[in-house]
């Protein structure tokens, strides 16, 4: 297209397409306000599917009319309970009793041996997690506010899990805002001009709608499954990748406009250039996050697609959304920066200029040096404790759930409340019941009897007996949420498992926790491996290379280690967290390695381009000087949208964000600054061995040394 009519002619397809988005975020904008009507936050629903204790879910379905999670309301005077505090547990008790959701008849009320504490067991009919917290609250505000000295909590399975779905129903708003409001700081910081940011904001918005609607329908057909967790990630993620791309994008284009008459020429020019580095990181982001479906736990298989999904929006909308933007802000969109046609050179002068050389001068040192300060902060490792967190160690505020718990533990075994399960044959189960109460940890062992309770409280009671099998409750001397509680569930099995004919199967809310924890450590060994792979064959194919690759991902790997090693020294003495999750390393690795190889591949693709036409070590410095600006903003824009998740109350998320916030800031400061360019200039053109490349430009690389000593 040439003259005035190629001009209006591209003006004509850029409003088209912009109308075109507008319409479709007008129609999806609602659905993610509505991402909280699909998400379910039911632990027992994440389960193993092979677990011994979704087996013990199961044989449990056959003793009991329906399945229930227990809420424990425990009342505590410390002075002794009184004569008046007793009828009141009894009243409070026959409301719960006829709460909807409630499975009546309650159990009676259990006195502490100190008589100091009641506790009153209300099963909770186990339907849906959203119900269950509704039955939870309406259990709150039957019992009130402390009275004169007795302080009542609502704990167990249930208020724990209302807890957290509390929390879960918050993240729209408040992590939301907090990501839009850190994003706009940063892009007025970076481009300082009124009307810039709008562009790269809206784009990242637009890919949140439109990811939110296919989430949305999805997770309603049950497709895939959508929980809080994998909610708030989606948020902090779509924003925080999209503004990345945005900002590659946005910085080619300004380089081009400086070369360019029309900025359709420039945009044309600038998305050749820009996009196969941004189509390789997102596919690199979205085929790693996707590794995650080989996951034995539903939920990380629940984090994979949602997160893919949102990955995937946000290149569509970034490659052709905020393109059409951009050329219709033409010029005046940089203002007061406004680029002109001048054919400068962006990385003639300025601090990332000055770093190259520094790299070229002292290439060897510098990698050498940086490699070993970030093996020194992997030593950090041995801090970090990796257990699985307990009721009270879960939110980072005292919640009601963690309160009453800690009364529990002061007055009660316990487990109470929360008993351990095993399913035995009618024939060994006297065997198994004496073997049980024989393990350390364990305070009693009572068969469900042909009443439907734990007892029997009558001697001559029978057990109820179901297809041949009868059901033990265990009571653990522990906190079921507990390290000693989690040994005494393994102590149990093994104890249980060797008597003869038995085929003792053992569950419960505790054993569920072992489950996990254990189907953690598989998915860690299995999936790791697998993301790097497929990261190396993303990159060979990239960038046309063996060696290159096989480099990248040791630095991307040492950098996530060292990240762990250095979260594990702020975890314990910054912020005074005991441990973290099962989960973390693996959500860890998968967000740090695929985000963190995003930098290595911006740098490296525009490497190779320069490359090309300067030889290697030219073609390295001139990547890092022009790249070096755009990219650093990049991971300041990624590091602080998932520090937002700091504003929310549960460890587990604040410690994914703190994570990948201070991996991605070594990534783009040291590694991708420091160690990736200066490895590669000190290797030369071997580095894209064994392509053609590698045995070409020697004269370009003996021009690029001498430039690199000159800046």
């Amino acid at each position: 297209m040439t003259g005035g009519r190629g001009r209006w002619t591209a003006t004509l397809i850029a409003v088209v397409v912009v109308l075109g988005w507008l319409v479709i975020g007008g129609i999806a904008g609602p659905y993610s306000g509505k991402l909280g009507e699909v998400a379910t936050n039911d632990n027992a629903a994440f389960l193993p599917t092979d677990a011994e204790a979704t087996r013990a879910q199961d044989l449990a379905a056959g003793f009991v009319e329906k399945e229930t999670t227990p809420a424990l309301v425990v009342y505590e005077r410390t002075s002794g309970i009184t004569p008046a505090d007793e009828q009141r547990v009894q009243a409070d008790a026959a409301r719960f009793a006829q709460l909807p959701g409630v499975v009546s008849p309650l159990p009676p009320p259990i006195v502490s041996q100190d008589r100091q504490a009641v506790q009153v067991v209300v099963p909770i009919d186990a339907a849906e997690g959203e119900q269950i917290r509704q039955v939870v609250d309406e259990l709150r505000d039957i019992v009130g506010p402390d009275r004169d000295g007795l302080t009542v909590n609502v704990a167990g399975p249930a208020g724990l899990l209302g807890d957290l779905i509390e929390v879960f129903t918050a993240i729209d708003g408040p992590l939301l805002l907090v990501t839009l409001v850190v994003v706009l700081i940063i892009l007025l910081i970076v481009y300082r001009s009124p009307v810039l940011w709008i562009f790269p904001l809206l784009a990242a918005g637009m890919s949140y709608s439109l990811a939110s609607v296919f989430v949305y329908y999805l997770a309603k057909n049950d497709v895939i499954k959508l929980n809080g967790q994998a909610q708030g990630i989606l948020t902090v993620l779509v924003f925080g990748a999209g503004t990345d791309y945005a900002l590659l994008l946005i910085a080619r284009y300004r380089e081009e406009l400086h070369r360019h008459h029309r900025p359709w020429d420039a945009m044309k020019t600038a998305w050749r250039g820009a996009a196969s580095a941004i189509i390789a990181s997102g596919t690199t982001v979205i085929v790693s996050l996707l590794c995650l479906l080989l996951s034995s736990l539903n939920s990380n298989r629940a984090l994979g697609p949602v997160a893919a999904l949102g990955i995937a929006a946000t290149l569509l909308v970034m490659l052709t959304f905020l393109p059409a933007l951009l050329v219709l802000g033409g010029r005046w969109a940089f203002w007061p920066r406004t680029p002109r046609q001048d054919q400068a050179d962006p990385q003639a002068d300025g601090i990332w200029s000055r770093i190259a050389g520094f790299v070229a001068r002292r290439s060897r040192a510098v990698w050498l040096v940086t490699a070993v300060a970030l093996a020194a902060l992997t030593l950090g490792l041995s801090q970090l404790g990796a257990t699985t967190l307990g009721q009270s160690d879960l939110f980072t505020s005292r919640t009601d759930s963690v309160a009453g718990q800690e009364v529990i533990a002061r007055h009660y075994p316990a487990g109470t409340g929360s008993p351990a399960t095993v399913f035995t044959t009618q024939a060994t189960a006297q065997q198994v019941a004496q073997v049980a109460q024989d393990v350390p940890g364990v305070a009693s062992v009572r068969p469900l009897t042909q009443q439907g309770q734990a007892g029997p409280p009558d001697p001559n009671a029978q057990p109820k007996v179901v297809d041949g099998r009868v059901e033990l409750q265990v009571t653990l001397a522990d906190p079921p949420d507990s390290d000693g509680a989690e040994q005494t569930i393994r102590d149990l099995r093994e104890a249980v498992h060797k008597v003869p004919g038995s085929d003792s199967v053992v569950g419960g809310f505790t054993a569920i926790n072992v489950d996990t924890a254990a189907a953690s450590t598989r998915d860690r060994n299995v999936i790791i491996p697998v993301v790097l792979v497929v990261i190396a064959v993303i990159l060979a194919l990239l960038l046309r290379a063996l060696l290159a690759p096989v480099l990248l991902i040791a630095t991307v790997v040492l950098s996530f280690l060292a990240t762990l090693g250095l979260c594990a020294l702020i975890f314990k003495y910054l912020l005074g967290f005991p441990g973290v999750d099962q989960s973390f390393p693996l959500f860890a690795f998968v967000f740090l390695v695929a985000l963190g190889i995003d930098y290595n591949i911006f740098l490296m693709s525009r490497v190779r381009e320069e490359s090309v036409k300067r030889g290697t070590r030219a073609g390295v410095l001139s990547g890092l000087a022009v790249t070096g600006g755009v990219i650093t903003s990049a991971g300041i824009v990624l590091a602080a949208t998932f520090s937002a998740l700091a504003v929310l109350p549960l460890v587990v998320l604040v410690e994914l964000g703190v994570a990948v916030a201070v991996g991605v800031l070594l990534d783009t400061i040291v590694v991708r600054s420091l160690l990736v360019p200066a490895l590669a200039y000190d290797i030369g053109p071997k580095i894209w061995w064994p392509s053609r490349l590698s045995r070409t430009s020697r004269e370009g690389d003996r021009a690029g040394t001498e430039v690199g000593h000159a800046r």
